[in-house]
């Protein structure tokens, strides 16, 4: 069974056609605009323009649906426009804005808000080159974001950063629990996470920014449970490894609700565990599972198949972390699925 990290660490133009811009209507215009009717403008003044790098994986799909239903502008900054209208249809997502690369400073400095999803999937077999990749997609992403927010005028910088990085910052351990305030592993993903952390932190002093540690994610049409619940209506369905290490899991809902949240919450700034506030171990994860879908879930899967398929890569799923969302809690973030049984019912029922 191979388990797929969140996208924060396993994650996926001209303007659309859909959309007419007057060739005179400026940058700062758009940021300026506003409706005559004076009952609607507190409204409208509520509503931001979100940029979003990633909008097309997992957990950015979700974002994107979550900011639409609350009447804010999203701008899909993607290199690929073709996979993004695939993704985001004209006709299902009516004036949503899908930008390729060349005009990704144009949309940052109409924006008020910027989220940073993007890094290449790490949940495949990994080589020197692909090491190199995950790193680097993630690093350069977020090093041109930062460049086009710190390069916009002052009245119109975006306001607030939210950048995802993962728990993979901490290490691996079967008995440490680790919080915000938890130094960094040693391993590879937590130097890969320590660099694209300090990557986001070069953004200018007035823009409020909240790294977001995401754990694995949990939630229907990917993450981790597409990989996994096939294998349990296989009947194969058991821990991986030992099954004593932690699983620092979070449902797809409350990951979107806690970026949502430190996008329009001044409090939210700093370092922000994206994970629930009851990890388990993976064995109890995969008993909840087999209970949940009504199979067996006895068989282990030992950790030779894992190396041979993951070969370095099944470090992610045979070590783990207990990772608790500490600021969160103390922030009064209400968690909707705290407990991993009630996640599963809530995607798989």
């Amino acid at each position: 069974m191979v388990v797929a990290k969140a996208a924060a660490l396993t994650w996926t133009h001209s303007v659309s056609p859909s959309l007419h811009i007057p060739q005179s209507f400026s940058v700062r215009d758009a940021r300026r605009f506003r409706p005559f009717c004076a009952s609607d403008q507190s409204q409208k003044e509520n509503e931001m323009i979100v940029s979003i790098t990633g909008a097309t994986g997992f957990i950015g799909r979700r974002l994107v649906q979550r900011l639409r239903a609350d009447n804010h502008t999203v701008q899909v900054l993607t290199r690929s426009r073709s996979r993004a209208e695939l993704i985001f249809p004209v006709k299902d997502y009516p004036g949503l804005i899908v930008v390729e690369e060349p005009k990704w400073k144009n949309c940052i400095q109409m924006s008020k808000a910027v989220v940073n999803l993007a890094g290449m999937p790490i949940s495949t077999r990994w080589s020197s080159e692909i090491k190199k990749e995950i790193k680097d997609s993630r690093i350069r992403v977020t090093s041109k974001v930062v460049d086009y927010i710190n390069a916009s005028p002052e009245e119109n910088r975006p306001t607030v950063l939210v950048s995802a990085t993962a728990a993979g910052y901490y290490g691996t351990s079967e008995t440490q629990v680790f919080d915000e305030r938890s130094p960094s592993g040693n391993d590879y993903l937590a130097e890969v996470c320590r660099i694209w952390e300090a990557t986001a932190l070069k953004v200018n002093k007035d823009v409020r920014v909240a790294l977001i540690r995401i754990g694995v994610v949990l939630g229907k049409d990917g993450g981790a449970l597409a990989k996994m619940v096939p294998l349990f209506m296989m009947f194969a369905g058991g821990p991986l490894g030992s099954g004593r290490q932690w699983f620092s899991w979070i449902h797809v809902d409350d990951l979107v609700n806690l970026i949502y949240e430190a996008l329009i919450n001044p409090s939210y700034k700093g370092v922000i565990n994206g994970t629930a506030p009851n990890p388990v171990r993976l064995a109890e994860l995969c008993g909840q599972l087999g209970e949940v879908l009504g199979r067996p879930s006895w068989l282990p899967v030992p950790e030779f198949a894992l190396k041979a398929v993951l070969g370095e890569g099944a470090c992610v799923v045979l070590d783990g972390q207990k990772v608790v969302p500490a600021r969160a809690k103390e922030l009064g973030f209400p968690f909707k699925y705290p407990y991993v049984k009630d996640a599963l019912k809530a995607i798989l029922l």
